[in-house]
């Protein structure tokens, strides 16, 4: 295991996910629901289900699909969501 890959990791991840939708969700839940725990563990579980998929998907297109173009592409679709969700909302 690379401790470097982790901590870039977590970062990136960390910074990415404070005040999103996700954490914002979980936010009203805690407001909402009586047992904190449960609502902990339960974001656990579902943020670590979707990031095991993420992993593995990931893992997938490596072997179909050159990293290089999946890079290129993957950013290619963030910048363009990220431009439409700005006009759309001047």
């Amino acid at each position: 295991m690379s401790l470097k890959t982790f901590f870039v990791t977590f970062t990136v991840i960390f910074l990415a996910e404070i005040f999103d939708k996700t954490e914002l969700a979980v936010i009203s839940l805690a407001i909402k629901e009586k047992s904190k725990l449960s609502v902990f563990g339960g974001a656990v579980l579902a943020l670590s289900l979707a990031t095991l998929l993420a992993v593995l998907a990931g893992n997938l297109l490596t072997k179909l699909i050159n990293p290089k173009i999946i890079r290129y592409v993957s950013g290619s679709v963030f910048i363009a969501v990220g431009i439409l969700i700005f006009f759309r909302h001047l």
